[in-house]
């Protein structure tokens, strides 16, 4: 992983409808939630899909930020816990 001068921490980030943990990710800045890059995340529990593992619903999308590989993620299909 890159070492980067932002204040990180790490958050959880559920499926909406159905409040499944899809990912433990560190997140550089204070800011909302708009993308997850893929350095960042620690624990993925969707083993690379896109889709939530137990409802199937998309919540993110593939998108290349800074010449870093990221998820786009789709507003109002996640909700996010410190």
């Amino acid at each position: 992983m890159v070492k980067r001068n932002f204040q990180s921490h790490v958050i959880k980030i559920y499926c909406m409808k159905c409040k499944t943990l899809l990912y433990r990710y560190r997140k550089e800045g204070q800011g909302h939630l708009v993308k997850c890059y893929k350095d960042g995340i620690i624990g993925d529990n969707t083993k690379g899909n896109l889709r939530c593992p137990k409802c199937k619903q998309l919540f993110a999308r593939e998108a290349v930020y800074h010449n870093r590989q990221a998820n786009k993620i789709i507003q109002g299909k996640v909700y996010v816990e410190r």
